[in-house]
């Protein structure tokens, strides 16, 4: 193929606007909220209107100077480039951003997977020349189950243990909501409580049109209000002196991760869910082989082994190291880690 419109740094050269750029740039197009996607700063913002109002939720109203939504699937033409926004499946409005220029067809997906979940808009497929895509799971040993599976274990444990609390940490953005509408899809209709720093990010999901169903805050709660409960908590908050109000905690963390036992038992996890919002092994290569792609760039991961394995199908292949994109799942988000309730 040609020589691509789009720098290894994700510039796109016609137009000079970078996606998910780490620094503040004049011209941003952000494909999600996550923080080590999202950053304040920016110039001009272009993103799906979730994105920018999560953005203006965490970074406030003037996190950028302007900020311009643009709709899925609805093609915008700036100078001679095309960018239309396809759902990434992450979260609240996580978008892949296709690139047109010349002929030329470019997928960025930023962060993405492909399972159901009621509380991100669906994956949709883009064919490319070339797609730059993630592999924050890119080694064949990450092959997530079924979440509802991983759900059904969560309540059999509660129910097992009804003197006991549940704790289950999430990322505040995305993990925490999904986790919350997985539980009410399994029938689960007690109140759900939260952690101070689940509730901003849980409002605004609602008030964005996703129903979570009775939420309540831990704070000003006893421990036998809260014996048999489900608690939703920054995965930091879990083992700190915030958890001591809760009974006997069973401690739970809701992650890719979790497929690692020894990643599990070092954080004294009791119950691993293995609960993802990326790509495991099989949608990532299923992914590459759909799109049509003769050139593949990968990031945000475990970038050798995908890239072997496109070299192995006869594509091109490069890994990018783009170090903004830190190692692990919403390892960006360490503000909501260590937000604590007093």
């Amino acid at each position: 193929m040609p020589t691509p419109f789009l720098a290894r740094d994700l510039r796109v050269i016609p137009i000079d606007a970078y996606i998910d750029p780490p620094v503040p740039r004049a011209r941003a197009i952000i494909t999600h909220g996550h923080s080590d996607h999202a950053r304040s700063g920016h110039g001009a913002v272009l993103a799906t209107p979730d994105t920018i109002a999560i953005m203006k939720a965490r970074y406030g109203e003037d996190s950028a100077e302007t900020f311009q939504p643009l709709e899925f699937d609805t093609p915008l033409v700036v100078d001679d480039v095309t960018i239309t926004l396809k759902p990434a499946g992450h979260i609240l409005g996580s978008a892949q951003v296709l690139l047109e220029h010349q002929g030329q067809r470019i997928v960025v997906t930023g962060d993405y997977k492909r399972l159901p979940d009621r509380t991100a808009q669906p994956f949709e497929l883009a064919e490319c020349d070339l797609l730059v895509t993630e592999a924050t799971f890119g080694l064949p040993v990450f092959q997530h189950p079924n979440p509802q599976d991983e759900v059904a274990r969560l309540l059999r444990s509660a129910a097992t243990f009804p003197d006991r609390a549940h704790v289950i940490g999430c990322y505040a953005l995305g993990k925490a909501q999904r986790m919350i509408a997985l539980l009410r899809d399994a029938g689960y209709d007690a109140p759900i409580y939260l952690h101070g720093a689940m509730i901003r990010l849980c409002e605004l999901y609602v008030e964005r049109g996703i129903p979570l169903g009775l939420l309540k805050p831990t704070l000003g709660t006893t421990k036998s209000e809260l014996a048999g409960q489900i608690v939703i908590a920054p995965p930091s908050a879990i083992k700190d002196r915030w958890s001591r109000r809760l009974p006997d905690p069973v401690l739970a963390v809701a992650s890719g991760w979790m497929s690692v036992k020894q990643r599990a038992r070092q954080s004294g996890v009791e119950l691993p869910l293995v609960i993802s919002d990326h790509a495991d092994w099989n949608e990532l290569r299923e992914t590459i082989a759909e799109t049509g792609a003769s050139k593949v760039w990968v990031t945000h991961g475990r970038e050798d082994a995908l890239v072997y394995h496109c070299r192995q199908q006869g594509l091109e292949a490069e890994p990018l190291n783009i170090r903004a994109f830190e190692e692990g799942e919403d390892q960006g988000d360490t503000e909501e880690q260590g937000e604590l309730e007093t």
